[in-house]
Parts: C-alpha cells; structure tokens; sequence
C-alpha cells in the first residue's frame, strides 16, 4: 500500500475534524496525534474505557488520551498504584476492582461470604479514601443451584457488606454477564439481578448493565434500560457480534440506545468495554466517543 493509500484509508476510518484531517493528510502530525486531538464532547454521557480492552497502554498515558477525548475516567482498575494514578491525573476509576472475588466466586454461595466480607470490609474505605465512586461484585457461576437460591444467597451475602458501602458513600455494582460466554453464571438476566437488588433494598447497589451481554442473552435493549432504570447505576458497551468495535459493522444501535440511557434520567458512567479489532485502536476509541456522545 502506497503511502498516499494508506493516508486515505485511515481517514475514511476515523471521525476527524477537518482541520485534524488536513493536518494529518499533510503530513503534519502522526496517526497518533489525529485520533488522540482534543475532542469537543456534548458530556451528556460521562465515558469512560474498561482498561483490560487497552491494557498495551501504560495507564498514564491513557489517561491523557482519554482526557483529550472527552472522557471522564477509566473502568476496571485495581487498588494500589492504578487507583493512585488516577487520582493523580484527575481523572475517575469510575469502577474498581476489588481483590479476592472473582467472577466464579460470588455471593450466590454463602461458603464464599466470609472472604467476600473481608475484602470489601478492606476495600470500601480505600475507595473512599481514593475517590472511587464505585466497586463491582459478582453473583458467581450457579454450579447446579437454582435461581431462588442464588437470590437469598446474594440477598445474605451482601447485606453484611452493603452498610460499609453505605457508610463510605461507595455503589457496589453486580454486573451482568451473558452465561453464553462465561458458562453457568448465574446474574444472567436483568430480572434475575434486579430481584437481588430490590431485595437488598439500598441505594448503594446497583446493576452493572452490560449492553452487550444483555444483548447475547435476553435483546429488548431500550425496554429493558426503561423498565430496570432504578436499578441500574452503571453500563458497559461492546459490539454484536464479537465484543468489538461498536460501529455500523454490528447489529447494535448506540445512540438510539444512549439516548434512551438519556431518557432515563441517568447520571452514572458508561464505560467501554469492547475489545478494537477492525482499525487503530485509538481510531476507534474516539469513534466510539463521538457515536455515544448524545
């Protein structure tokens, strides 16, 4: 491929502004620094980016670039030096890890609630300390127990563990995950998860609402994010088919989706969360920025 080519190509691939894309064609500045431009956003939707999908960055700069694209923050990061370095930039872990859980080894089984306790007796504090508004939990794979079970078990589980969070001002998250991918997980259905939360009965759990498991599992996006709207506090995006790029190449719809996230009154975090595939993966992080950005 010609140099010339290969100019074209990467325009056609990225949404530029004209002055980024003369600048770019010219020969002016690289490949890097036209997808990574400061990006004017409305903010309606406060972005963030799972980091494990661009985890070949070293998270500092990162968090530049997610910055210069108008984003907000950066999801999935662990205690210690990544929750410092956010902090440091100014930026949000707008969802943080907590060691010692674990998708397998969740709260649907009470011989797992004692070390659940322990490191989310560790960990809330720390986040509160470290300004992370929110941490995520898992319900766990159902290993041959049936839903009603589950429930009571999560409902057991993490009410010991919800008046910490209360305490601290910290949201815990279940997130929802499609049992397709991640076999035998048992918070596979929005219903499923919103009973868990209804039942624990406090504002300081919410749903992490997966747009792309969800559509693997049970499709209805817009209908459900309206009828589960008081239980979901936090959203992941990905592509259908294949966790990638979420453009015209798949069969979701975002902004008609964001702008029913919109509708809903929702003030939380929408991180992506899918894993770049079909062109430079900061082409396609900003991309995904701009078709989100309602």
């Amino acid at each position: 491929m010609t140099k010339e080519l290969s100019r074209r190509n990467m325009l056609r691939g990225l949404a530029l502004g004209s002055a980024t894309a003369a600048a770019y064609q010219a020969g002016l500045i690289s490949a890097q620094e036209a997808v990574t431009e400061t990006l004017k956003v409305k903010g309606n939707i406060r972005q963030s980016v799972s980091y494990w999908c661009y985890g070949s960055y070293p998270l500092a700069e990162l968090a530049d670039i997610c910055k210069n694209l108008g984003m907000v923050g950066i999801d999935l990061l662990s205690p210690g030096e990544q929750w410092e370095t956010m902090l440091k930039k100014d930026m949000i872990v707008t969802m943080g890890n907590v060691p010692g859980g674990g998708i397998p080894n969740g709260f649907n089984h009470v011989e797992n609630h004692d070390n659940l306790f322990a490191a989310y007796e560790k960990y809330i504090p720390e986040a509160a300390k470290m300004k992370v508004p929110n941490l995520i939990c898992m319900s766990g794979n159902r290993a041959g127990m049936g839903d009603e079970e589950g429930i009571e078990n999560c409902v057991k589980g993490l009410k010991r563990v919800v008046p910490i969070a209360e305490k601290h001002g910290i949201i815990l998250h279940m997130e929802l995950l499609n049992s397709k991918d991640h076999g035998d997980y048992h918070a596979d259905t929005t219903p499923w998860g919103a009973e868990v939360v209804r039942k624990v009965g406090s504002e300081n759990l919410k749903l992490l609402y997966d747009i792309y498991h969800m559509q693997r599992m049970e499709g209805d996006l817009i209908n459900n994010i309206r009828k589960f709207k008081d239980v979901i506090g936090h959203y992941h995006t990905g592509g259908n088919p294949g966790r990638n790029e979420i453009d015209d190449t798949q069969e979701i719809y975002y902004p008609a989706v964001m702008k029913a996230i919109l509708e809903t009154g929702f003030k939380g975090f929408v991180a992506h969360e899918f894993v770049p595939r079909r062109r430079d993966k900061l082409a396609s992080l900003r991309q995904a920025v701009e078709i989100c950005d309602q």
